[in-house]
């Protein structure tokens, strides 16, 4: 039976991973950033010229599908990297932003009326 997969695991077997071929001089935070960009793009560029449409359906093609998910499991082993590198704990970060998000944009009906309400930055 096979251990169930977390995050603290993915990132001792990606940290694991690098030390087995002595990458830790080369991931750094500014090179892991970048690498986490040049995936992410590798990603966009899958969807680059794709109709709504197109991009909605993109997993129903067995060859587009792997290469989606393969980029995704590049920018997600990238940004755990990133953040055991950094000390950040990706889960604690995105609930906390979570919440800030909840505070700066209230669903509609909730407080604060439209005029008060932005549009998403990130």
């Amino acid at each position: 039976m096979t251990e169930p997969l977390d995050l603290a695991r993915l990132q001792r077997r990606l940290a694991e991973f690098a030390a087995a071929r002595n990458w830790q001089p080369y991931h750094i935070p500014k090179n892991l950033a970048a690498a986490l960009s040049v995936e992410a793009s590798e990603l966009v560029e899958i969807f680059q010229w794709l109709t709504p449409e197109e991009s909605a359906r993109v997993m129903a093609d067995p060859g587009t599908a792997h290469r989606v998910t393969d980029e995704v499991a590049d920018v997600l082993a990238y940004l755990l990297q990133f953040c055991d590198v950094l000390g950040i704990d990706p889960l604690a970060a995105l609930a906390a932003k979570i919440d800030r998000n909840e505070q700066r944009f209230p669903a509609p009906g909730a407080q604060g009326g439209p005029e008060e309400r932005q549009r998403p930055e990130d």
